[in-house]
């Protein structure tokens, strides 16, 4: 099957000149305008591709997720609630935002009590597994740490999260669940017992805590590490087929807060022509950021992605040694994975990517962010 590419010369000039070369429209409009846009999702310039995503029983209970989620709305107020709870199918959705200032919607961590914390943390348990649960919290401690280290705790701490809820917890009817904050956002939408665990975005600045109250949290060190043993991996010929450039100097992620429409083509080493090592490396780099989910979901993903691995690419810019900072792009039919090395923004900029500040993003390509497909053939079934 032809899969759309384009070369990687041209790639390079596109992040060289800091342009989006895959599609005129696809620099981050203003976030109003944004949001605003009918929802696409993000496609190749062949346009989407078709019934890849169905409405389906997984056999994966979501039951202990939609009871916590119920517990905690029973705990808010109804100024809180009113708030807090959007309709299922609402633009709110899609104004998260990956940055520190951008206004939020919902119940913040930092106004909730003791009860309330507790409960929003109960239900991000049943949806995440351990890992992703721990790596949640130590970003959002590290948040803290940049606030001390900027000096500048009311623009940046551990407490400056917000959750919002998307529909009612219902065991037939679609709903969801949003974390939103700078470093950490989580989109997580139900429709009975399946899961879309995407837009997620994660990183931190700085990535490790060496002082203060947080002192010996670190975070994101297997992202970056399993890409580099993937490129590391690579033959000469596939690395020159891999590699977009070989020279970071600024930032590359294409798919953060307000970018769901993104036209993105194919780039990179297609999954076919790696060797069984290389494959499992693959499915061991991809399983690192699905394994944010709880395991019974993550397991049912990785199925969805293993049908695809032979059409999924691997694309690289930076240098390939263990100092070296660099960005990486894992993109299939159904996932689209990026990590990038950015430059520092606080307590002090940098002009130059540094591996102190780290951006990842996870979606869903052709149409799924926020479960949006699946929930468009709900409603085709059931008429609202």
């Amino acid at each position: 099957m032809y899969r759309p590419k384009l070369s990687n010369t041209l790639v390079a000039i596109s992040f060289l000149l800091g342009v989006n070369t895959f599609d005129a429209v696809a620099q981050p409009p203003r976030v109003g305008r944004s949001v605003e846009m009918p929802f696409l999702g993000i496609r190749t310039s062949e346009g989407p591709s078709e019934g890849l995503f169905r409405i389906e029983s997984t056999g994966v209970s979501t039951a202990p997720v939609r009871d916590a989620a119920r517990d905690f709305l029973v705990e808010l107020d109804e100024s809180q609630r009113k708030r807090t709870v959007f309709p299922a199918d609402d633009i709110e959705w899609r104004q998260w935002d990956n940055r520190h200032r951008s206004p939020r919607q919902g119940i913040g961590f930092e106004e909730m009590n003791e009860t309330q914390r507790d409960l929003a943390f109960a239900m991000l348990q049943q949806s995440l597994s351990a890992k992703g649960l721990k790596k949640t919290q130590d970003i959002m401690k590290l948040n803290g740490t940049l606030g001390e280290l900027a000096k500048r705790p009311e623009e940046y701490n551990e407490w400056l999260y917000w959750i919002t809820i998307m529909g009612e917890p219902s065991e037939t009817k679609p709903w969801g669940w949003q974390l939103d904050g700078h470093h950490v956002v989580i989109n997580y939408f139900v429709l009975g017992d399946q899961v879309v665990m995407s837009p997620v975005f994660m990183g931190s600045e700085p990535i490790e805590a060496d002082s203060g109250r947080f002192e010996g949290t670190i975070v994101m060190q297997e992202e970056q590490d399993k890409g580099l043993q993937l490129i590391q991996m690579l033959s000469k010929d596939q690395q020159s087929e891999a590699i977009l450039m070989n020279r970071k100097d600024g930032n590359n992620n294409l798919t953060e807060a307000y970018r769901d429409n993104v036209v993105l083509d194919y780039a990179g080493i297609i999954g076919s022509k790696l060797n069984e090592s290389q494959r499992q490396a693959l499915l061991n780099l991809i399983a690192e950021y699905v394994g944010n989910m709880r395991e019974g979901h993550a397991k049912v993903r990785m199925s969805e992605v293993k049908e695809h691995l032979n059409d999924t690419y691997f694309a690289w810019i930076g240098g390939m040694t263990d100092e070296s900072v660099y960005y990486y792009r894992v993109h299939s039919p159904v996932i689209l994975i990026e990590f990038d090395h950015q430059r520092r923004v606080a307590p002090f900029r940098t002009s130059k990517p540094t591996r102190d500040h780290i951006h990842t993003v996870v979606r869903t390509p052709n149409g799924n962010d926020y479960g949006k497909d699946i929930l468009r053939q709900h409603y085709q079934s059931h008429p609202h």
